[in-house]
């Protein structure tokens, strides 16, 4: 090929780098020939044994993507061609053969009329079936040929580009979809919201602590009572820090199995124990640059307690079953409902480990002791649970609003989030029914008012003042089943283990999933 055909296959080239729309490509691709060659058009066709699809061309007709069914009479002459892999030549179009008057467009054959039209495979990884037509003006020569043939690998390139960007684009488009479903059942606006209810008001004093310790490396140690939202502050710990871009990582230690508590902090080597069939990365190492926050720590064993000690000194780890250290660079956000101080003293918890991760502490307080955040929680979470299960959003009534802050929340937030789900259900989507997301029934027929009932009290102390007018009597299936979907909203429907429903009420998780079927009571409707 003479030095202006490599000169012009290296523009192509050229060309191609700057492009990754495939139409772009090849309209700039015959922009430049035209200057140089009797160039006519350039399609970009898949084809097979039945159908033809235009999938790019430089001719200004409208771009059909559709497959189109070959025509019959072409058919016998083509089909050799297509499997063949050769370069093609004909002294006429392929429009004879081809349906390119339905693909590009009416008037192909008053716009443009070419004497010969070279095509050839499109040099593709693994896929079959593309070819570039390429159509000429007048009777093509063997440069024409020769530069057709250079033509084919950049073009298979731009082709390659453009399948790879669609690929993209539909994984964006998943990834975008999955994350709005995730929102949407989350009841967000975003991922991780960084706005804290009752920052200005209830919780100022912490938000003050957490300016005052973001900034910096030091260990944070939470306390707080199960439900009072101490993921929230750590969170917000994290994205107020410099590490706030890396991973943050929740590791709930006491949901942990003792003989793999080592496995999930450190991780682990292919072979190391039976079942480990691939090497593991722990917690650690997937927290690298970024925080770890170990919840509930007090539920660490005695001889996991020495380990993670050895780790937060030395700033590494090794996996089970390996000899080589690896390095971390992790903060550590600790949070507890126990207390530490007398398991100290107890020796259940190790004295090295407290000074080591109880150097900045922070105390959240109780919902009990934050009411004046009650309206604004409820109105958070009315919104999340409009959005999760799509109903109209509904205001609180002051009623709603006394009733809920005559109640005690043992659970705290997490108990308001569960009952407000409750109400708003409950509700559906008209009113917002607190009274009875509460346990609480009005007596039938009068005109009590139920801010005097005595919400603070137990649920199954309730019954016992229907002597009295405040409460009609329960019946014994509906103590049990207000008693059961409490216990669930103060475990967040767990049934099973140390912090589920059935060790709280003191019975066999069999018994207690047999007594739930029999109320109807779905142990889901609970889970946060």
């Amino acid at each position: 090929m003479s030095n202006d055909r490599q000169s012009l296959s290296r523009e192509v080239w050229r060309i191609v780098g700057q492009h990754l729309d495939l139409q772009e490509t090849v309209q700039a691709t015959v922009d430049l020939l035209r200057a140089s060659v009797p160039l006519v058009s350039i399609e970009i066709l898949e084809l097979d044994d039945r159908t033809v699809q235009l999938i790019a061309t430089s001719l200004p007709s409208k771009r059909v993507r559709q497959p189109t069914p070959l025509k019959s009479q072409g058919s016998g002459k083509l089909l050799p061609w297509i499997r063949s892999g050769q370069l093609w030549q004909s002294d006429a179009s392929l429009a004879s053969d081809l349906p390119l008057d339905t693909l590009l467009g009416d008037g192909l054959a008053e716009r443009t009329r070419p004497e010969r039209t070279l095509a050839g495979p499109m040099l593709l990884e693994g896929r079959h079936g593309s070819w570039a037509i390429l159509n000429w003006r007048h009777t093509a020569g063997r440069d024409e040929v020769e530069l057709a043939n250079a033509l084919l690998e950049p073009l298979s390139v731009a082709v390659l580009n453009d399948v790879r960007l669609a690929e993209i684009k539909r994984l964006k488009a998943a990834a975008e979809a999955d994350r709005t479903s995730l929102l949407s059942r989350l009841g967000r606006s975003q991922v991780h919201e960084a706005e804290v209810v009752g920052a200005n008001k209830g919780l100022r004093q912490v938000f003050e602590r957490i300016e005052l310790v973001a900034t910096s490396d030091l260990p944070v140690l939470i306390f707080g009572e199960t439900g009072t939202g101490k993921e929230v502050v750590s969170r917000a710990i994290h994205l107020k820090s410099p590490r706030s871009s890396a991973p943050f990582i929740r590791v709930n230690c006491g949901a942990i199995p003792s003989e793999l508590i080592d496995s999930q902090l450190f991780g682990h080597e292919k072979g190391s124990f039976t079942g480990a069939v691939e090497q593991h990365q722990g917690w650690f190492e997937r927290a690298d640059g970024g925080t770890l926050f170990l919840d509930e720590i007090g539920e660490l064993p005695l001889a996991a307690q020495v380990r993670l000690l050895r780790v937060l000194q030395d700033h590494q780890v090794e996996r089970v079953g390996g000899r080589q250290t690896i390095s971390v660079d992790v903060r550590i956000i600790a949070a507890t409902h126990r207390d530490l101080a007398a398991m100290v003293k107890s020796r259940s918890f190790r004295e090295d480990l407290w000074y080591r991760i109880n150097v900045f502490p922070i105390l959240l307080p109780r919902l009990q002791d934050r009411k004046e955040d009650l309206p604004e929680l409820v109105r958070h979470f009315l919104q999340k649970a409009s959005t999760r299960f799509g109903l109209p959003m509904v205001e609180p009534t002051p009623r709603d609003l006394a009733l809920l802050s005559s109640y005690p929340w043992p659970g705290n937030i997490r108990e308001l989030h569960a009952v407000i789900d409750r109400a708003a259900i409950l509700g559906n989507g008209t009113t917002l029914e607190v009274a009875k997301a509460l346990g609480i029934t009005a007596e039938v027929g009068s005109h009590a008012d139920p801010l005097a009932h005595r919400v603070s009290e137990p649920l199954e102390n309730q019954a016992h003042h229907s002597q009295d007018g405040a409460l009609p009597l329960l019946t014994l299936d509906q103590a049990m089943k207000a008693h059961i979907e409490h216990a669930l909203a103060l475990t967040q429907g767990r049934i099973e283990g140390d912090r589920g429903a059935a060790k709280l009420l003191d019975i066999n998780p069999h018994t207690l999933r047999a007594r739930m079927r029999k109320l109807g009571i779905r142990w889901s409707a609970f889970r946060q």
